[in-house]
């Protein structure tokens, strides 16, 4: 087995894990809603380690497609791992009871906008290469522009806003619709672009 296919193997199960790790964040944000709690713990958890795994897919992906584009490789790189970071703060502040749940997602939005500069610059640099099934880079593309939203909420954090109502429209609306990208469309990529790593 050569060393390419054990690194597609690797981000394959890293990238499925990222997937699997965030669509259950997302059911258990429904299930919040639905029944409550512990599900809105359970969602804050998932989501950080949804942040984790997608910070080490991004350096697993780097040591494979960074050639591709070594310069705007680099640059999304640090955007990811930024971006995890600030997904995981804001997953620890609202599970420690230190912030509201509303500046938390701020945070997780902040930070998931960040991976998806990520995701965005990683699908760019490889569309003319061809790795990957056009559809899946599109999908890809089009999922970090969602995921970029969340950089309005940037400001939110600086203000250490914790309370829709007391948020900007901007925040409340633009902010939060990055969400669909993080919370529904993210995650999907990242299972299917697993199994195009898997079967490689």
């Amino acid at each position: 087995m050569t060393t390419i296919s054990i690194s597609s193997i690797m981000s394959g199960w890293v990238a499925i894990a990222t997937g699997v790790a965030g669509l259950l964040g997302l059911v258990f944000i429904i299930l919040f809603f639905t029944i409550g709690q512990p599900f809105g713990t359970l969602n804050d958890v998932f989501i950080g380690i949804a942040g984790i795994f997608s910070g080490a897919l991004a350096w697993t992906l780097y040591a494979e497609y960074h050639t591709q584009s070594p310069f705007l490789s680099q640059v999304a790189l640090i955007f990811a791992l930024i971006g995890a970071l600030i997904v995981l703060i804001g997953s620890v502040l609202v599970i420690s009871s230190k912030t509201g749940w509303y500046l938390a997602g701020l945070y997780m939005a902040a930070g998931n906008a960040l991976i998806g500069l990520w995701l965005l610059g990683l699908n760019y640099s490889v569309q003319h290469s061809n790795p990957w099934p056009h559809g899946l880079v599109i999908f890809g593309i089009a999922t970090g522009i969602i995921m970029l939203l969340g950089l309005v909420a940037i400001p939110g954090v600086f203000r250490s806003i914790d309370s829709m109502e007391t948020a900007p429209w901007y925040i409340n609306y633009v902010g939060q619709a990055g969400g669909l990208g993080w919370l529904i469309l993210y995650p999907i990529w990242c299972i299917l672009l697993g199994r195009v790593l898997l079967i490689q």
